[in-house]
Order: C-alpha cells, then sequence, then structure tokens
C-alpha cells in the first residue's frame, strides 16, 4: 500500500522517538561531485545481497533480477489495485447510504487529508523497527479496516473514520517500504529503477484500477468490491513477510525509551533542518502541487469545451499516460549520469505546456499539453538518487515518510486552490495561471538546489544554526 501519487496503495506508515536530549545534526557526508551542474553523481552504492552479478540484466530487467523485489512489486500492485477499487466502492457506498453527493466526495478527500498527519506524528516507526515487521503489521491493520467496513451496522461515520485511519497508516507504510528498497536493491542505480517501476505502477493502477472497480460494481454490492481489498491487503502481508529477509531497525532507539511523537517530530525537525535535503523534498513537492490543477479542474473544462464524458476520460488519462511513457523511456534508455544531468531542466521546464490553456485549447490540444505535463515528472527519477545520497541512512525511514506525507498533501492542497480559485476566474485561466506561478516557483527552487550542491556551500551551511552545536544522540 502505498502513495507515490494514489491514495493509500504507493503509501505507509509509524515511527517513535528516544527521550534523550535535542536530536544532532544531520552526520555529515562525503561530498558527491556537483549533480547540479550536470557531471556524475556518486559511485552507486553496493546493491541488497540478493542483487544480479554485474554480468547479469541490465536497466528494469536488473530489478526485477532481484527476488525480494519481486515480492515488494508484486505486494505494491495487489495493495495499490484493492485501495483504488476499495475508494470507488466506498464513494458509493457512502452515496447509497446518505444520498448525499457531499460525504461521497469526502471519502476520496480523506484519502489525502490525513497524510501529513499521519507521516508527521508516526514517521518514527520506519526507522525505529525492523522494516518487514512495519510493512506487515501495516498490511494487516489496513485489511483490519476494511474488513470493519463491511460490517452492516457500521455507520457512516464509522466509514469515514476508517477511511481516515487507513490513509494515515499508508505514507508510514510507503515510506518504510522506500527506505526498505536501499537495503534490498543498494542506494544506486537498481534503486532508482525500482523506485520508478513502483512509480509506473501507482500511475498504471489509477487507470486500471477505476476501470476494474466500476466493473466489479456491476456484478456485486459496494461491500463485495470492498471484500476484495481485504483480500489484496492479506496477500500483501503474506508476500512480504515470506517473500523479503527480516533486518535490523536503522536506528538503535526502539529499545531506548524515547515516545514515538517525539521520535518523529525529532526526524522531521533534523530532515527538514538540512538544507541540501529541505530544497529536494520541496522539488518533490513542488510541481505537482500546480500540476494537479488540470485535472482537478477537468469535469468543469470539459462541459466548457462542450466535450462529452468520453473526453472527460480521456483528459484524466493523458497525463498519467504522459507520465508513465516518459519514466520507461528515462529508465530504461539514459544512463545514471544522463538522468541526473536532466533533473533540474526537465523540472524548470515541465510545468509550461499548462500555457497552452490560455487560449482555451480544443480537446486535441489539451490532450497533447497534458501528456507532456506528465512526461515532465520524469525528472523525478534523478531526483530519487540525489535524496538518498543527501539523507543519512538513520534518517532515510523517516525522511521518506515525510516526503511520501508531504507529496499527497501538496497535491491535496493544489487541488484544493485551483478549485476555489475557478468559482472566481475561468477554468482555463486557472490552468493556465497554475503553469505560470508553478513555473516561476519551480525555477526559484532550482536555484536552490544548485546552491546547496555537495561542493557549493560550506559544512555549517549545510543545517540551520539552530542544529549546528547540539549534542549526538
Amino acid at each position: 500500500m502505498e502513495t507515490d501519487n494514489p491514495a493509500p496503495a504507493d503509501t505507509p506508515r509509524t515511527p517513535p522517538a528516544p527521550a534523550a536530549p535535542v536530536p544532532a545534526p544531520l552526520p555529515e557526508r562525503a561530498a558527491p561531485r556537483d549533480p547540479g551542474s550536470g557531471p556524475t553523481l556518486r559511485e552507486p552504492a553496493a546493491p541488497g545481497p540478493d542483487a544480479p552479478p554485474p554480468t547479469g540484466p541490465r536497466g528494469y530487467g536488473a530489478v526485477f533480477a532481484v527476488p525480494e523485489f519481486r515480492a515488494v512489486f508484486a505486494a505494491h500492485l495487489l495493495s495499490l489495485l484493492g485501495v483504488v477499487v476499495s475508494e470507488l466502492a466506498l464513494t458509493v457506498l457512502v452515496y447509497d447510504l446518505t444520498g448525499s453527493p457531499l460525504l461521497s466526495a469526502l471519502t476520496f478527500a480523506l484519502g489525502l487529508l490525513p497524510y501529513m498527519i499521519g507521516g508527521t506524528l508516526f514517521a518514527g516507526v520506519a526507522d525505529r523497527y525492523p522494516a518487514r515487521r512495519v510493512l506487515v503489521v501495516c498490511d494487516l491493520l489496513c485489511a483490519a479496516c476494511v474488513a470493519v467496513m463491511l460490517v452492516p451496522a457500521t455507520p457512516v461515520a464509522g466509514l469515514l473514520a476508517l477511511r481516515c485511519l487507513v490513509a494515515a497508516i499508508a505514507p508510514v507504510f510507503t515510506g518504510t517500504r522506500m527506505a526498505a528498497l536501499t537495503d534490498i536493491l543498494g542506494e544506486g542505480d537498481l534503486y532508482v529503477l525500482g523506485r520508478s517501476l513502483l512509480r509506473i505502477v501507482s500511475q498504471s493502477a489509477m487507470l486500471i484500477g477505476f476501470g476494474a472497480g466500476g466493473v466489479l460494481l456491476t456484478v456485486l454490492s459496494p461491500r463485495g468490491a470492498i471484500t476484495v481489498t481485504v483480500v489484496t491487503f492479506l496477500c500483501s502481508a503474506a508476500l512480504l513477510r515470506f517473500g523479503t529477509r527480516d533486518r535490523p531497525a536503522r536506528s538503535a532507539t526502539g529499545d531506548g525509551g524515547g515516545t514515538l511523537l517525539k521520535e518523529s517530530l525529532s526526524g522531521a525537525r533534523l530532515v527538514l533542518g538540512d538544507r541540501r535535503v529541505r530544497a529536494l523534498m520541496l522539488l518533490f513537492w513542488l510541481p505537482p502541487m500546480f500540476v494537479v490543477a488540470p485535472e482537478a479542474l477537468a469535469a468543469p473544462y470539459a462541459d466548457a469545451i462542450g466535450a462529452s464524458p468520453a473526453a472527460l476520460g480521456l483528459l484524466l488519462c493523458a497525463m498519467a499516460v504522459g507520465h508513465i511513457g516518459a519514466e520507461l523511456f528515462v529508465g530504461s534508455a539514459l544512463s545514471p549520469r544522463n538522468r541526473s544531468r536532466i533533473v533540474l531542466p526537465v523540472a524548470a521546464v515541465g510545468l509550461l505546456p499548462l500555457l497552452v490553456y490560455v487560449v482555451r485549447p480544443g480537446l486535441p490540444l489539451a490532450l497533447a499539453a497534458l501528456a507532456l505535463a506528465g512526461a515532465g515528472a520524469a525528472y523525478v527519477i534523478g531526483l530519487d538518487q540525489w535524496f538518498v545520497d543527501a539523507v543519512p541512512q538513520e534518517l532515510r525511514g523517516r525522511a521518506m515518510t515525510l516526503l511520501t506525507a508531504g507529496l499527497m498533501t501538496v497535491q491535496g492542497l493544489g487541488m484544493a486552490l485551483a478549485g476555489l480559485a475557478a468559482e472566481f476566474f475561468p477554468v482555463h485561466q486557472v490552468v493556465a495561471g497554475s503553469g505560470i506561478i508553478g513555473t516561476v516557483c519551480t525555477l526559484l527552487l532550482v536555484a536552490e538546489v544548485r546552491r546547496t550542491a555537495p561542493g557549493r556551500m560550506s559544512d555549517t551551511e549545510g543545517r540551520d544554526g539552530a542544529d549546528r552545536h547540539v549534542t549526538s544522540r
């Protein structure tokens, strides 16, 4: 169950904290060559123990050659499809019970709102406990929550509360899994391609899952369709339990007695207090916040140009299709060095296709613009490597949980702001404005990422002043 993009599928999980003094600044790291200006990244770290030998398959094939990754991949696919189906079925169920469009729509919103809460307050779980245990427990908890939804006596308020709980678990699960991939695949190119595959699955599952959910609802009741999700979570838990190795926790504080909340908040402070990590995390967050505007306003835009319901479906799918195609190309056709070189240029121009909306384009031109905007997300492949290079191993679980939670939160915020703006301005102007404002903000952020590139700032410049003279834990 994760959330790189969809609700709880490419997402999840929770952390604790030591009762010690104020935590120390991020540990010093050897400076790799400057990625912001085009040179190579550091040499990839050694892959996990089950990784294939250098003479084996290359590219995505090399990732699938790792047995543990195959288990993680299958578990992700199952839980993600289950989550998408359950979201659709739960929306229909709530509408059937209440007749309220607002409450029905709220079931989708509740898939995004709890992300930041769960990702901030429970992030410590990802580092404090063994990753396999965290992943399996998260899947079992989600299966239990969904199972309670099946009980006819469960009130609508209970259904929405359970939806919130599943969404709060999601970032802990996803962050833990992202960090665990560095143990399974190493910290180099295999990790980057593994993350890319999971993102591609997330995008594809949104397209396939809603279609499959619609088909299921023609032959099953909403609760019957939700039952599928219970099965997928249980299968995911089994795959992770028996298909991955048991490794020790990253942080040694699990036995120390600090509270989970304290550990989670201190981890967030350490991660966000590092100037380089903070800049990279914002580069993950900022473009998606603006690129969601055309998706959020697809229905009113289709109505404005007189498009059919089928055309609305195309408008909602175009960006995902562009993202999948670009990610596959960049991951398979470009070397790690070239993937690093395109990060900042592609991020800087990725929102420019939305400017086409200034002329209120018809369906063909709008679809082309959305596909190009989706393709702009390919910069994230190289950014994954920069991020894992910048974050110390003992903070990796918390950093990736916070990254996931923030990504889902800013996308929800971006949708809400786009909808609010559309109350006062024509839809096509709102989308074009998102492209303009987003591009300006991204350019400023790109400049900050360049300034914080290893070798361009002193050790003390990398951390906020409050973190410079703290005793190590």
